[in-house]
């Protein structure tokens, strides 16, 4: 999960201090804990048809796997609200299974496995700084990046026919070993600009 600019903060809580809110505290982009697993509210509604007792249409995001379900509730049901925290931390190395971060303000050495991460962290150089989200009880439940990075081209194939428009695209390697496609132009050595968020190529630094 990336933010933008101006993405280191000092820990804080985000979210409802009761963590069992009803719905009538339910705000968008809030985190709650629904059918057993953590999601996020994209939209609701309250609906009161007729005589029928008032519902709420939820539309909500598994956080882990990204699925989209919607489904409607009792108005006034009691909602389980997760109260997480941001901790600015530092990235320090990869050792094949885990990403390993040091925490800002204690110092606490943390590691994540890699297979959880892997997607955000392909963008990341060891001592670039992050924020990791955590619950109450101190899970990490993501690493959040910055929007945009630049990073060094390191292995960049030269195609047979040159290209100046920028329309023929190829697979180059930047410095985290992560792969990605830019335009035919850009060359070994070169500094790109990259959306994290898309892992897409945005222009030459």
């Amino acid at each position: 999960m990336c933010i933008g600019p101006g993405f280191l903060r000092s820990p804080r809580t985000i979210g409802n201090e009761n963590p069992m809110a009803t719905t009538s505290d339910l705000r968008k982009g809030m985190l709650i804990r629904y059918n057993g697993a953590i999601h996020r509210v994209v939209e609701y509604q309250h609906i009161a048809p007729g005589n029928w007792r008032a519902m709420v249409r939820m539309k909500l995001k598994n956080f882990d796997s990204g699925k989209t379900i919607e489904d409607r509730v009792r108005a006034g049901s009691e909602i389980d609200v997760i109260t997480t925290q941001t901790r600015d931390a530092q990235y320090l190395y990869d050792d094949g299974t885990s990403y390993h971060f040091m925490d800002n303000e204690n110092f606490d050495q943390i590691a994540l496995p890699k297979e959880d991460f892997e997607d955000t962290m392909s963008w990341m150089k060891e001592n670039d700084m992050i924020v990791l989200l955590t619950e109450d009880g101190g899970k990490v439940l993501s690493v959040e990046i910055p929007n945009f990075v630049t990073l060094k081209v390191v292995d960049a194939p030269v195609m047979l026919r040159g290209d100046t428009s920028g329309k023929v695209m190829k697979k180059v390697t930047i410095e985290t070993g992560a792969e990605i496609q830019v335009p035919d132009f850009v060359k070994e050595g070169d500094i790109i600009r990259i959306d994290t968020r898309s892992g897409e190529y945005v222009e030459r630094a």
